[in-house]
Formats: structure tokens, C-alpha cells, sequence
């Protein structure tokens, strides 16, 4: 009985991935939420030049800078022999991409454009194998429906410096919570990482995403 009931007590032993997984972001959400999901990357910011890269579309920049981040780091001897996500996000208003904000001016200006109405949350997703530079992409986009904060609510926001530092002045999970409606498709997206696109991209490379938890 002894045995048995020290054995029953055991707390279960970690995972180890069969893959090292390298986050290409400086993004402390992203990272929150591969560790929520069970991961535990590294993080390699790659210090790529957003706005020295162009693309026709919104959607298709997302993913273009998703690229270059991710092959930026990759080529990296600190990744060697890793699985290296990229990502990077845009908001679509209007049909132009907007990225962070210059400065608080801008941020102000941002939100009083998008207050009252929707915007596409675009977010672009690329794994690489930095062992035979293999990968995958693709850009996830869910719809921002924005509320209507006041202008001393949008001077309070922008005063606390977090717009500035996200992809179209707002975030899903901070502050500006308060002030989203709602959204039409995965949060995950709009936080700055889809992990049901990720699976899929991890997939058409062999990798199944079970295999990477730790």
C-alpha cells in the first residue's frame, strides 16, 4: 500500500520537444502565449528594418515581414538546429496597413480614425528549419470592431505610452481592452500569434505541434 501510494504522489515529468523552438520577436505577448500553450522557446530578436520592406497588400506585408524576421534569425548560429518562428502584425483600415505608431501624435490620431468603426488584424506567420532552411507562411486576419472612447479616454490610453509600441495603436490584452467591441475571428491573432495557424504550418513541414511541448 506504501508503495503504491508514494508511486500515485510522483508529479509527472517534463516533456522534452523533439524540436528547440526559436521565437523571432521581441513580443512579450507572443512569448506569453507559446508558454501558455505548453511551449518554451527561446527568443532571438531579429533587427530587421520594418519599414525598408513593402508588399501590394496589407496581408501580404504581414507575412513578407514575417519572413524576413524569421530568416534573419535562422541564419543565426545561436539558432542553430531550431525550429524559428516569425511574425509580425498590421492593422488594415481603409485599405492601408498601419503599423506602430511614430509617436504619441500619431497614436492619438490613430484612434480617433478608428474609434466607431472595424479594422483587419493582419498577422503574419513563417516557420523556418534553420538545419536546411525549409519553411512555410501564411497570414492569419480577424476583424477589429474598435469602440467609441472619449477624447480624454484616448489622451489617458495614449499618456500611458503602450500604443506606441503595437501594431495599430491598441492591443486586445492590455489597456485598450476596454475600448475593442469585438472581434470576428481567433483572438490569438490580434494578441500577435494564431497558435491553430502555427499547427497548420507546423504540419506541412512534418512537425507535429504535440511534439514541442515541454
Amino acid at each position: 500500500m506504501a508503495s503504491s501510494s508514494a508511486s500515485s504522489s510522483q508529479q509527472p515529468q517534463p516533456r522534452q520537444p523533439v524540436r528547440r523552438l526559436v521565437l523571432a520577436s521581441a513580443s512579450p505577448a507572443r512569448l506569453s502565449l507559446l508558454r501558455q500553450a505548453g511551449f518554451s522557446p527561446d527568443v532571438i530578436v531579429s533587427g530587421v528594418d520594418e519599414d525598408g520592406l513593402s508588399a501590394p497588400t496589407p496581408g501580404e506585408l504581414a507575412r513578407v515581414l514575417a519572413e524576413a524576421k524569421a530568416q534573419a534569425v535562422a541564419a543565426l548560429p545561436e539558432a542553430a538546429d531550431a525550429l524559428v518562428i516569425g511574425c509580425d502584425s498590421v492593422l488594415e483600415l481603409d485599405g492601408e496597413p498601419l503599423g506602430k505608431p511614430a509617436d504619441a501624435e500619431e497614436a492619438t490620431a490613430r484612434w480617433k480614425a478608428m474609434r466607431g468603426r472595424s479594422g483587419v488584424l493582419q498577422t503574419g506567420h513563417c516557420v523556418l528549419d534553420s538545419r536546411d532552411s525549409t519553411g512555410t507562411s501564411a497570414t492569419a486576419s480577424t476583424t477589429v470592431h474598435f469602440g467609441e472612447p472619449t477624447d480624454e479616454e484616448i489622451a489617458a490610453y495614449v499618456a500611458t505610452g503602450e500604443p506606441v509600441h503595437v501594431a495599430g495603436a491598441f492591443t486586445l490584452d492590455g489597456r485598450s481592452a476596454p475600448f475593442i467591441k469585438g472581434i470576428e475571428g481567433d483572438h490569438g491573432t490580434v494578441i500577435g500569434l494564431s497558435l491553430p495557424l502555427l499547427r497548420d504550418l507546423l504540419a506541412q513541414m512534418g512537425v507535429g505541434i504535440t511534439d514541442l511541448w515541454s
